[in-house]
């Protein structure tokens, strides 16, 4: 599956804890990363510097669903899902 244009979902819901040129500390749940560019595109997307967790996320039916809402949605859940009990 390729990226939906104009997208950015999975670059804006989920927390990074790795590093991002720019962003050394990562970036917190829903904060669009300093990386995309005026058309949300990835700005490192094919760059060394990119982080493993971003490379390793790949475009899928059920994390995209039918739209950039949808996969703000289902991004927002696996986020809530993910984090750690308090």
């Amino acid at each position: 599956m390729e990226c939906r244009p104009a997208c950015a979902a999975c670059c804006i819901a989920p927390s990074i804890s790795s590093p991002i040129p720019g962003m050394p500390d990562g970036k917190k749940a829903g904060q669009p990363c300093i990386q995309l560019d005026e058309q949300l595109r990835c700005k490192i997307f094919d760059h060394p510097e990119r982080p493993e967790v971003c490379a390793s996320l790949k475009p899928s039916p059920d994390m995209c669903g039918t739209s950039r809402e949808q996969a703000m949605q289902w991004l927002t859940w696996a986020e809530i899902e993910t984090m750690p009990s308090a």
